[in-house]
């Protein structure tokens, strides 16, 4: 590719030059075939929109909650223009439309057409009866959600569980714990033991990895993480249960509520499978048929996935009573705050993913170095890390294939004489997915609901004070005790 001829001249300025990687070579424009992204010609100034992303939604609900309530999506939309329009001056309208279409039909609509299904779906599942949040309960709840989470999903079984939750703490003063612990467990360290519980691992079931390998290596380090958690929120929810004296039951709504227990729209559950199973089915079934749209491929079985995700949603709206819905907080903002913002996310973080999978020749290349010693032998504590941290506020699922490439081992190796550097990475980009709001889809749709339900819940940083304070000295003990 060829730059306009005013613009070679402010290509040559020694000051435009001291931008490293602002402008691609002649080669990251891709020749025979697809336009074709070259990470290590990528300065971390393309970065910055991804930056400023994040930085919106840490700060705008803070300084000014009524113009970000208002304006979210404009503000994503702002970021996401804010790198394709200098990343199409620079790199040409081919590789910046091939990029924005490979984000949007392979990761973004599979991404919000899940979420979505899982949204409607869940939401159709009313918990009727005298639920009342004490400690016991509330870890009960923690607890089947954590074990639901690596068979429907860390974003199924947040989705099932929340809403519950929300009703039985009602009349509770202190809620804001209990639902930071959720996302800990239910949405993030519970979907450690099977490729469906969460898209990291599912990338690795289709690299190749024994789809029961993360049962049998992931179940200790989740155990532990799991008890200790479990451990801490008992004791800080019984502290703050008994600081708040005695609660009674909450009165029925109506006089159908007033029993122990009853599920509303059990017809959901079903519904529940079949969106497992239509996760399970893209995974498994190749028919070798794809269609390519501008240089895209995309395969028959993820089309199929997604028509029958969208099925299963229309399905629930149609068979469940919508004052049921009702009755169970259920509205549509949770997913369109989801939508909107992830949009903005999933564009901004285009240079970010590149940068990284160019491993050692890329802008990051000191971090990918620094999981290896010199003689090329896998450190697997910063496998660990390193997986971990960017998992946090990258993509986990890109993560965890660059750094299960790094490795430069084939599966069999991996799961093999190396199966504790996967353990590590595997761990890493599962466990750590519960740092920030970002790290993981379901983190923000649980906040989200929760806010729309009454709970006073932690802006961006607050909540990594949470993750901060909890989450990392349990991940240093784990680094000790199964990767040094």
């Amino acid at each position: 590719m060829e730059f306009k001829p005013w613009f070679s001249k402010v290509a040559a300025s020694g000051f435009f030059m001291g931008l490293v990687g602002l402008f691609p070579t002649v080669s990251s424009a891709a020749g025979a075939g697809a336009p074709h992204l070259e990470g290590q010609d990528l300065g971390l100034i393309w970065v910055i929109p991804f930056a400023c992303m994040l930085l919106s939604i840490a700060i705008f609900p803070l300084v000014a909650p009524h113009f970000w309530h208002k304006n979210f999506g404009k503000i994503s939309g702002f970021w996401a223009v804010c790198f394709l329009i200098p990343f199409t001056i620079f790199f040409g309208y081919e590789l910046a439309l091939y990029e924005t279409l490979h984000v949007g039909l392979l990761e973004y609509f599979p991404f919000i057409i899940l979420l979505f299904s899982l949204f409607t779906v869940a939401g159709g599942v009313r918990v009727r009866g005298k639920l009342t949040g004490t400690p016991v309960l509330n870890t009960t709840i923690l607890l089947i959600g954590t074990a639901l989470a690596s068979f429907m999903g860390t974003t199924g079984a947040a989705m099932l569980l929340i809403r519950p939750l929300i009703r039985a703490m009602e009349h509770r003063k202190h809620k804001t714990h209990t639902v930071v612990f959720f996302i800990f467990l239910v949405a993030n360290i519970g979907g450690s033991l099977t490729p469906l519980g969460d898209p990291p691992l599912f990338l690795g079931f289709l690299k190749g990895v024994d789809f029961f390998w993360p049962a049998v290596h992931m179940f200790l380090p989740m155990l532990f993480l799991s008890i200790v958690l479990l451990l801490v929120y008992f004791a800080l929810d019984s502290f703050l249960y008994n600081k708040e004296g005695p609660i009674a039951a909450p009165e029925p709504v109506e006089p159908a509520d007033d029993v122990s227990f009853a599920l509303d729209g059990k017809i959901n559950l079903l519904l529940l499978v079949g969106v497992v199973a239509a996760v399970l089915m893209s995974g498994i079934w190749k028919p070798g048929i794809s269609f390519d749209i501008y240089h895209v491929h995309v395969e028959l079985q993820n089309i199929v996935r997604d028509v029958i995700l969208l099925l299963l949603a229309y399905l629930s709206l149609r068979l469940t009573n919508d004052q049921s819905r009702k009755d169970n907080g259920f509205n549509w903002f949770p997913i369109l705050e989801v939508g909107k913002l992830f949009i903005g996310i999933f564009i901004t973080i285009i240079p970010a993913i590149a940068i990284l999978k160019a491993g050692t020749s890329g802008a990051l290349g000191v971090i990918v170095e620094s999981v290896s010693t010199p003689t090329g032998e896998p450190v697997n504590y910063m496998y660990f890390w390193a997986t971990g941290i960017l998992s946090s506020f990258l993509d986990n699922a890109p993560t965890y294939l660059v750094f299960f490439n790094t490795t430069g081992s084939d599966v069999a190796t991996l799961t093999g004489e190396l199966s504790n550097t996967l353990l590590a990475i595997s761990a890493g980009a599962v466990f750590m997915g519960a740092n920030t709001y970002v790290g993981n889809a379901p983190n923000f749709m649980v906040r989200s609901i929760a806010e729309e339900s009454g709970v006073p819940m932690p802006s961006f940083f607050g909540y990594m004070l949470w993750s901060g304070a909890i989450l990392i000295p349990c991940f240093v003990l784990l680094t000790f005790m199964f990767f040094i």
